[in-house]
């Protein structure tokens, strides 16, 4: 996801309400999220689905990868040439 922009990308609740179109199409095209606010706070951000997907992928692989160090670290893990074992298994089924 790109950084945001400062100054295009910040945009009070009211200004959202009143051009949701062009907003959606500024997203869209950027590929930088909106932040909405409310008083002057942050309340909402706007993304475009593609970027909301790739950042939910990444964490999923964080987490994954988190895991698996949780797992080392505790000792849960299998050496490389039990590994390589099961996934050639894996594989010669798939053939």
């Amino acid at each position: 996801m790109l950084r945001i922009n400062y100054e295009q990308d910040i945009k009070p609740l009211s200004e959202f309400r009143a051009g949701v179109s062009s907003c959606i199409q500024q997203v869209t095209k950027t590929k930088r999220p909106i932040v909405l606010t409310q008083h002057g706070r942050g309340v909402a951000v706007l993304i475009d689905v593609g970027e909301f997907e790739t950042m939910q992928s990444r964490l999923e692989l964080l987490d994954e990868i988190y895991k698996a160090e949780t797992q080392i670290a505790q000792g849960e893990g299998i050496n490389q040439e039990d590994a390589k074992q099961i996934i050639m298994k894996r594989i010669a089924k798939r053939i």
